[in-house]
Formats: C-alpha cells, structure tokens, sequence
C-alpha cells in the first residue's frame, strides 16, 4: 500500500522542532542584519537584499511570541516564496538552526491537540511525532496573514 509523502525543511527554534514544506524555500542564508523599516511590527526585522531584490525577514521566535535571543553562527534566514491567497509572498524567515530536509507520510500527521483551553494553533498545520519529540508543521499563510501590518499592506514594502 502506497502513502502520499512530503518532505519538510525542519528548523529549531530553541529546543522546539518546525518544518515548512520543501517547496516554498527558495534558499537557505547565513544570518545578517537587515535594513531597519519604520513603524514595522517588533517581528519584522527589516529587509536584505537576496539577489538584487529587497526581501523583508520576520523573526519567527517574536513571531510566535517568544523571547529574542541573539544570532549565532547556526542562525540562518530561510528564503521563501509562500503562496498566498492573491500573489506569492516573497520572505525571509530567521531560525535559530536549520536541521535538514525531512519526509513524512501524510498518515503520520496529527492534527493540532486540543490542549482544553483557548490558544491560537491556526498556524498549525498538523504535529508529527518524532525522536521522542514533536515537530510542528507550520501553516504559513496563517501564519503569516494572523496580524494587521507587514501582510496587510504589500505595497508598502515593495516600496520601501
């Protein structure tokens, strides 16, 4: 019997293990600082330039409110093209590593647990268990589109 499979990019963020679909990750970046834009969200960190075009980077830990931690050498920016409802979102997203392109059968993903109390796990595309652990599959269009600001006004960063 044949099981549909998909392979993921994982990343850490701390001690915690995510993937993103293979497809959307155009190139994976040694970390740098970026071009600071005003008024951005605390998230956005500013734009870099990735081949001659102004990439805007979002720093997943404050995306997903947790704590600011300083780059190190493992610190990478994972440029992506995500697939929006009305155009493809050209972006870089800071990980503190990057482990390693992984496949997971469609039967070994679980949808997100219902934990009893609210908390937004729209972002969440399903959890697969691994190594003792979880890895979380990020729906990135939730993600990404969950707050008013760097999504809501494309133009705006295109221009800046």
């Amino acid at each position: 019997m044949a099981t549909d499979e998909s392979q993921y990019v994982t990343l850490c963020l701390g001690a915690e293990v995510f993937a993103v679909p293979v497809a959307l990750v155009r190139e994976i970046l040694d970390y740098r600082d970026s071009f600071r834009i005003p008024d951005a969200p605390a998230y956005l960190l500013g734009l870099i330039d990735v081949r001659g075009r102004g990439t805007p980077v979002i720093d997943l830990r404050l995306k997903l409110g947790l704590a600011k931690v300083p780059p190190n050498s493992a610190t990478r920016i994972m440029v992506m093209d995500v697939p929006l409802a009305d155009r493809v979102l050209a972006l870089g997203l800071v990980a503190d590593r990057v482990l390693e392109v992984a496949t997971f059968a469609a039967d070994q993903i679980e949808a997100a647990p219902d934990v009893g109390v609210p908390w937004r796990s729209d972002y969440i595309a399903g959890v697969v268990r691994r190594n003792g652990g979880f890895v979380v599959l990020f729906d990135l269009e939730k993600l990404l589109t969950a707050d008013v600001g760097l999504l809501t006004t494309p133009t705006a960063v295109a221009a800046a």
